[in-house]
């Protein structure tokens, strides 16, 4: 039986976007020093230990023996294929582009979600999209030209990875309602940290054993830390969320991350925007509104039947 949740199931959705762009302009950093497999193994390990230690704290209920297979295979592809996808197609792909495609996943999970789900495709919920879509490009600065920031290769990667990410998301919403949300991002977790261990032992131009043995200090912890907050909090939420609303709206809050990218960078590094970037981050600002709205009232004082 579903209990109702804590926090709406907007709150957790724009909190775990907050934590994936955050984490992202980390990762962008990162990836100038570590290789992409690497990093990606050096971020799962913790995130993988931080959720078996939740589930035993919690003693959360382990699923029936038939979700088991389900959930691992969701895990190899997202964040296993996935993740090893973008960041090989990050160190090779600017910010921008990569903001640009990701922004492709909402519209992506909408056809996936209507063919495998049955869920339907409402006017309203395609122009929340379109909207938010269009803050993205804005954002991403696409006006400019990216020529001089597309490598080809690294743009099928990153499309590659986000065609993973649409089909976890769907699949993962025939299974949430019936397993705990920290047990699934556990052992999905951990299925993601088997695939990329086999592939830095393999040993790849995209990462080695040697390379977490030169790896300083201080930025296997910055590299730990955000797969904390990239895998371990931002996955928790998303999951817990995507219990209570359809995979296409939960899908659709991908676009609000952009905007936690370009508020750090404000913050942080002292970027300007440009008034059509502004343009842009009030179109998704507007586009989360509508979602929040759309969501109301999800989570509440329901359970499942």
């Amino acid at each position: 039986m579903r209990h109702s949740l804590r926090f709406p199931p907007a709150v957790l959705l724009v909190t775990a976007c907050a934590l994936w762009g955050a984490a992202t302009v980390l990762n962008k950093a990162l990836l100038a020093s570590i290789n992409p497999v690497t990093l990606l193994v050096v971020q799962l390990a913790p995130s993988a230990l931080f959720l078996w230690a939740a589930v035993l704290i919690t003693a959360c209920p382990a699923p029936a023996k038939s979700y088991w297979l389900p959930l691992v295979a969701l895990g190899v592809l997202n964040p296993g294929i996935s993740y090893t996808l973008n960041l090989m197609g990050l160190a090779s792909v600017s910010a921008s582009v990569s903001t640009l495609l990701w922004a492709a996943e909402p519209l992506m999970i909408l056809g996936l979600a209507a063919l495998v789900l049955g869920e339907k495709i409402t006017w309203r919920l395609l122009l929340v999209m379109l909207l938010g879509g269009l803050g993205v490009a804005l954002v991403a600065h696409v006006h400019g030209g990216l020529g001089d920031a597309i490598a080809p290769q690294g743009m099928v990667l990153l499309l590659g990875a986000v065609l993973c990410c649409a089909f976890y998301t769907v699949f993962s919403r025939q299974l949430v309602e019936s397993v705990d949300p920290v047990f699934t991002v556990a052992l999905q977790q951990t299925a993601g940290l088997a695939w990329a261990v086999a592939l830095l032992l393999v040993g790849t131009p995209f990462g080695s054993v040697d390379d977490i043995r030169a790896i300083p200090p201080a930025t296997l912890v910055a590299a730990a830390i955000s797969g904390l907050l990239y895998y371990a909090a931002a996955y928790w939420l998303y999951i817990a969320a995507l219990r209570w609303v359809p995979a296409a709206v939960a899908g659709s809050y991908f676009n609000v991350i952009p905007i936690f990218g370009v508020g750090l960078a404000y913050l942080f590094l002292g970027e300007t925007l440009t008034p059509v970037q502004w343009l842009g981050a009030g179109a998704i600002l507007a586009s989360t509104y509508a979602l929040v709205r759309l969501t109301n009232g999800m989570g509440s004082g329901r359970s499942a039947e």
